[in-house]
């Protein structure tokens, strides 16, 4: 399977990010990919550094706009797309929704994050209702697709029962950097911790993992930080955790990796983790603390 993923710098035009994420998907799309990832909310800012009830204009139905847009995109290219879009599906419910295009421009399903954050510059509980349509893979010429958003990954339970459910690779649109007043070593460890993580998803579960973030510095329209600085830092991980690619921090990238699906089933051969879980045992997962 070849991936093509697009990490992006955005401003305040909505239209003139979307020409340059069309642009840069008809690139990826030249050098042979297959199945295209983009950025979280990728359409325009980060709108969730503050509570702003206007902000809500932005979201849009699915099917609506977007899926149309892009989905006559994915229907000239041939390929699979994944966007991540802020879906409106009712007045006052909203979602952080992820929508795969098929290549013949459908839909071929969606995701609604599960895990919505709240802390300083990423007040997403105000925008976001928690998803409802469980960790389901999406199934695509290209393979079953396990696609999860940002905060979702720094949950092993999601990547687990996404691949329980049959994924062939674990995919992670997201928006994540740091705060300008952190220091270098605790920004270090931040961004360690980030792929540390994904890294151990991939590992546990013998998948691929391709996660797509964006870069640039996005002000914080409020005044109470400084902004957010997106740490770009894109990357692919293979089923044994093993970098196949890794993007700079600071860079608008286009970049084309090839994923070998056949190796999971070899890597799940020579370290069979499903096969020696003591599922008799982990009944406590489900409660919120054991204390």
């Amino acid at each position: 399977m070849k991936v093509g993923l697009i990490q992006q710098s955005n401003g305040s035009d909505i239209a003139a990010n979307i020409e340059k994420l069309q642009q840069n998907i008809r690139k990826g799309a030249m050098q042979g990919a297959e199945l295209v990832v983009l950025q979280e909310l990728h359409n325009g800012l980060y709108f969730c550094q503050t509570e702003n009830t206007e902000l809500f204009n932005q979201a849009e139905t699915i099917p609506g706009p977007s899926t149309e847009t892009f989905g006559a995109l994915a229907k000239e290219l041939g390929i699979v797309l994944v966007l991540s879009l802020f879906e409106k599906r009712a007045p006052g419910l909203y979602h952080n929704t992820a929508v795969v295009l098929e290549k013949d421009g459908s839909i071929a399903g969606k995701y609604r994050k599960m895990h919505i954050p709240d802390d300083p510059a990423y007040y997403e509980k105000f925008y976001f209702t928690p998803g409802d349509l469980g960790f389901e893979p999406i199934s695509t010429s290209v393979g079953m697709l396990g696609v999860l958003v940002c905060w979702d990954q720094w949950y092993p339970e999601a990547a687990r029962l996404m691949a329980m459910r049959g994924a062939e690779v674990l995919i992670y649109p997201t928006a994540i950097g740091w705060e300008s007043s952190d220091t270098d070593d605790e920004k270090k460890r931040q961004l360690d911790a980030w792929v540390t993580v994904q890294r151990g998803h991939a590992v546990a579960n013998g998948l691929p993992v391709v996660t797509v973030n964006r870069t640039g510095y996005e002000p914080d329209p409020s005044g109470q930080t400084k902004g957010i600085q997106f740490w770009g830092n894109s990357f692919v991980a293979g089923p044994q955790g093993e970098l196949l690619t890794v993007f700079t921090n600071d860079r608008e990238e286009v970049r084309i990796v090839d994923i070998d699906k056949s190796r999971s089933e070899n890597v799940r051969c020579w370290w069979p983790f499903f096969r020696d879980r003591r599922i008799d045992a982990f009944g406590g997962l489900t409660e919120r603390f054991l204390l």
